[in-house]
């Protein structure tokens, strides 16, 4: 059998800057150039994805970068594409760094005939060719038992918090973490722990998908600083009325930190208009010049992250290391020149 040789990146059109920003890392890491391999992942006329590499891969440890974000079927079927060239190409192992797994919230049968995507995805992934799959903050983590391969789960809750102390750092007494509804409470936990700040809930009543009819304000957020924590903000309908009501209740000011930007619709204008003081995203989804335009709106590279854990997972390492802050310190130490 082959044996492993140099960790190679490819990238689909998903998230080129975040794929280049991986590889110029590596690079820096290991002494060597370590650019992305050269390849075309094109469309025909009538929209069906082509791709053709352009090196040697076989016997290789490939990882392909793709999240497969909007739009999620073209990234995708090129994240399955590019898979099975590589297959074929007689690539020794295949890893997909997918920053932002869509179709995530389809996660289980919410009534009667309905799919369950999530799995569905995951099968495909399988058929494809993929052996290993690297991913950050999944919207449930069930969706790792939908694999029969290995799932490397990444949690941006570290990096928030590195943030959180450098932004905070003289007012740290007076936050309060939020969770946006129930289901975050662990999310959110997990944040008030590595801060060491208080947790609150905004507990939400839907009448419809999109839409939410009522919020009540779980907890005393009597003239606390508030950082709303989530997986995902949308539409940003949610995120922005959780805002109001925050204040509403006392906040002194409402911050929030979220992981995966879709942004869709009204989101980037909606953030813009709200009472939030800041936003915090990661560049798990490429932003729009829209976003990056948005003067509350600051966005946090995972490049480090990424970078570190591609190359544990290329070494045989630990990867959940990488959770623990005097691991993580030093990879961000150019960002927090501080020493936070």
């Amino acid at each position: 059998m082959p044996t492993l040789h140099e960790p190679k990146l490819i990238a689909g059109n998903a998230n080129l800057p975040l794929a280049t920003s991986i590889a110029r890392r590596m690079s820096m890491h290991r002494g060597v150039d370590q650019g992305l391999v050269d390849a075309r992942v094109e469309r025909f006329n009538d929209g069906e994805i082509f791709v053709e590499v352009y090196e040697n891969v076989r016997g290789e440890d490939m990882f392909i970068i793709q999240p497969t974000s909007n739009p999620a079927n073209d990234n995708l079927m090129e994240l399955l594409i590019i898979s099975d060239a590589l297959r074929r190409s007689s690539a020794q192992r295949i890893t997909a760094v997918i920053p932002y797994f869509g179709y995530a919230r389809q996660d289980r049968r919410t009534k009667a005939r309905t799919p369950i995507s999530s799995k569905l995805v995951a099968n495909m992934l399988t058929g494809a060719g993929v052996e290993r799959v690297l991913t950050m903050d999944l919207h449930a983590a069930q969706i790792q038992g939908f694999f029969d391969i290995p799932v490397d789960n990444l949690y941006a809750s570290p990096i928030f918090a590195l943030d959180v102390k450098n932004q905070f750092k003289d007012s740290m007494d007076d936050l309060m973490v939020v969770s946006p509804d129930v289901g975050g409470v662990a999310r959110a936990r997990e944040l008030a722990k590595r801060i060491n700040a208080p947790l609150s809930i905004v507990d939400k009543r839907r009448e419809k998908a999109g839409e939410v009819a009522e919020m009540t304000v779980i907890g005393n957020v009597q003239d606390k600083i508030c950082l709303i924590i989530d997986d995902m903000c949308d539409t940003a309908g949610t995120l922005c009325k959780a805002a109001q009501v925050l204040l509403d209740n006392g906040a002194k000011e409402v911050h929030a930190y979220i992981t995966h930007g879709v942004m869709s619709g009204p989101a980037v204008e909606r953030v813009s208009n709200s009472v939030m003081k800041s936003l915090v995203l990661t560049d798990s989804i490429q932003p729009s010049e829209e976003i990056l335009n948005t003067p509350n709106i600051r966005i946090l590279p995972t490049a480090p992250l990424f970078t570190q854990a591609i190359l544990n997972i290329w070494h045989g390492t630990s990867v959940s290391s990488l959770f623990e802050d005097k691991t993580l310190v030093p990879i961000y130490e150019s960002l927090y020149s501080n020493g936070v």
